[in-house]
């Protein structure tokens, strides 16, 4: 099991519906049984805008309802897609936007929600350290369950509506597109939350319910771990050395959790995409 020292508290709170996978997961690509997860995110909150929201009741999150919110969440610049580029070997399990490198104006609206909205108010303990290290378990986690065809393993940590997408796209994927999906948390060379949301949903009830949103991203190179055992020395600008291109890849996960008072959950995921920069190339 993962510890995290002097927060294994914290993270346990976080994250322990992904802590309870065994190491014996990472070496066969299968999934023992599961524990029962503290909490399912049924349905997807409306798009948050970069601000708190607040969700009339006529779109509350218990509303369950297949739409294609990810389209309508980031919409500005930040997006890193290239309209003169072609996919070569498309390994899309969700449609989300690419994102690739942190927006500086988002930054500091995630230290304004994390430190002037979220601890005040939903957790004076949460920290993004000890959430970035939990989010690469759940990484580690989802992605070897993606890469073993064991989707349906990861019903209660992904969210319903996300994994029926993503259980599509495994479909017409061929073994080793799966297999390229699976990630080593130890072999994450650089990650960062990108977009911090907060959410409220005005319900007629007296009870308010409050979501947090959390979009990570992953830079990821394979073999990595090994490397740092074997000594070996890790370039600073491994992302133009041809010899590490193809070993690259990038991972985009959003995570959910209601703070509802009175309510006992766990984060959850809601967006799951991988994509290797070099499978772009310019026509």
């Amino acid at each position: 099991m993962f510890v995290v020292k002097n927060s294994g508290k914290r993270f346990h709170k976080f994250f322990s519906n992904f802590v309870r996978f065994t190491p014996a997961v990472c070496n066969n690509n299968s999934f023992s049984s599961l524990s029962k997860c503290a909490h399912t995110t049924v349905a997807k909150p409306p798009a948050w805008n970069g601000y708190v929201h607040f969700l009339p009741a006529s779109s509350r999150p218990s509303v369950v309802g297949n739409q294609n919110t990810v389209q309508i969440r980031w919409n500005s610049t930040d997006e890193h897609q290239h309209p003169t580029r072609k996919v070569k070997k498309p390994l899309m399990l969700m449609d989300f936007p690419q994102l690739v490198w942190p927006s500086v104006v988002k930054t500091i609206r995630n230290f304004i929600m994390v430190h002037f909205i979220i601890r005040p108010y939903f957790d004076r303990d949460f920290n993004i350290p000890d959430f970035v290290i939990g989010a690469k378990q759940a990484l580690q986690v989802v992605s070897l369950a993606l890469a073993g065809g064991e989707a349906k393993q990861l019903e209660g940590l992904v969210d319903r509506v996300a994994l029926n997408d993503v259980k599509q796209s495994l479909s017409k994927m061929s073994v080793a597109e799966r297999y390229d999906i699976r990630v080593d948390k130890e072999d994450v060379y650089f990650s960062f939350p990108y977009q911090v949301g907060v959410m409220f949903d005005e319900s007629e009830d007296d009870s308010q319910k409050r979501f947090v949103e959390i979009t990570m991203v992953f830079h990821v190179l394979r073999g990595l771990k090994g490397m740092i055992e074997r000594g070996e020395t890790v370039p600073l600008n491994i992302g133009a050395l041809p010899e590490y291109r193809d070993k690259i890849s990038i991972c985009n996960y959003r995570f959910i959790k209601e703070f509802t008072k009175g309510v006992d959950s766990d984060w959850t995921v809601n967006v799951i995409n991988h994509f290797r920069p070099s499978d772009y190339i310019e026509e």
